[in-house]
């Protein structure tokens, strides 16, 4: 298991299939970025919730395969996807269309060898405009070992996995598709009664949020998570009651250090 903050982000496995629906369909226009963020129901995971989910996963795994089915493998796959889509901050449909050859080093962070950086090519379009295209760099230093696990051992025994380019092959064709991934994840929220306004965009949620309460740059998430302006990383953005009450305490800790410091006492 390696741990990205507290939480734990170890090889994970899933469960999939492709429906027939194309992966990229629920790509929408960035207009409705806003509407569907104000929804008071939809939010980020807490770290504890997200550990959980993680946990879950993995168990899930450990439970197929110790059964000796053979369904272990798509488990496998798609908890590995619910990790990919959390340590870069994608979208459901910029998860299920990665390739193998969207990876890459950063010449920067070379502790992250050849995955170092995470190319998403149909990332949310503008209206009238084709997918956006950006670079996402490793920060989590959990997350090369979880695609090097998937990648070197677990993929290469899907079926279908030596046709493809696509970073998760389908038990039915080429890849899975966003409505199996969904589905996957909303049967594991569910497994463990978390809240339905978690769902799979939570994971972007969390990425952002997770950042920011580390003191990740504003201007950097906004930057990772491509959006244009910073208004709409803002309502991304869901800090905890801890995280602020941790935030309020410093300011009034290093006012009142400022306010008695050397010097202050004397008349």
């Amino acid at each position: 298991m390696r741990t990205a903050r507290r939480v734990r982000a170890g090889p994970g496995k899933r469960a999939g299939g492709n429906t027939g629906t194309a992966p990229w369909a629920d790509l929408t226009t960035a207009v409705h970025v806003q509407e569907a963020e104000g929804d008071p129901a939809k939010r980020a995971f807490t770290v504890a919730e997200l550990q959980a989910f993680f946990d879950h996963a993995d168990d899930q795994v450990r439970r197929v395969r110790g059964r000796g089915r053979k369904g272990w493998l798509p488990v496998f796959r798609d908890a590995t996807a619910f990790k990919v889509a959390y340590g870069f901050g994608l979208r459901r449909a910029e998860t299920a269309m990665l390739d193998l050859a969207d990876f890459g080093p950063n010449p920067h962070a070379a502790e992250f060898g050849d995955y170092g950086l995470c190319r998403v090519r149909f990332g949310k379009a503008s209206r009238g405009s084709p997918p956006k295209r950006r670079s996402v760099l490793t920060v989590w230093p959990w997350l090369p070992g979880v695609l090097e696990q998937w990648i070197g051992e677990a993929r290469p025994m899907m079926p279908a996995a030596g046709d493809s380019a696509a970073l998760w092959p389908s038990e039915r064709g080429e890849r899975i598709g966003t409505s199996t991934l969904n589905r996957r994840f909303t049967q594991a929220r569910d497994a463990l009664g978390l809240a339905a306004g978690l769902d799979f965009h939570s994971l972007r949620r969390s990425y952002v949020t997770h950042l920011l309460e580390d003191g990740w740059d504003a201007l950097f998430v906004q930057h990772q998570v491509g959006h244009e302006y910073a208004s709409t990383t803002a309502l991304y953005s869901c800090v905890s009651s801890d995280f602020r009450t941790r935030t309020l305490r410093r300011a009034l800790d290093a006012t009142m250090t400022a306010a008695l410091g050397p010097g202050k006492d004397k008349r």
